[in-house]
């Protein structure tokens, strides 16, 4: 149904994630999780919020983590 989400996180990533990089791992988790590729006109603004928030919580906790050998 859709491409693996990749790991954002140091060493996995050489550089920072992007924001288009965490968007697209929220896109392909509320893909998965809601089992549409696309949604019905009706749930595209849910959709919308839900990608919106996994993205933020995606953000917030790639700027939290602590990665040991890394500066």
């Amino acid at each position: 149904m859709c491409r693996s989400i990749k790991t954002l996180r140091p060493p996995s990533l050489p550089e920072e994630a992007t924001e288009e990089d965490v968007r697209a791992a929220a896109l392909q988790y509320v893909r998965k999780v809601s089992g549409f590729r696309a949604p019905a006109a009706h749930n595209r603004e849910v959709f919308d919020r839900a990608v919106d928030a996994v993205a933020l919580a995606t953000q917030e906790l790639l700027d939290d983590l602590v990665v040991r050998g890394q500066k």
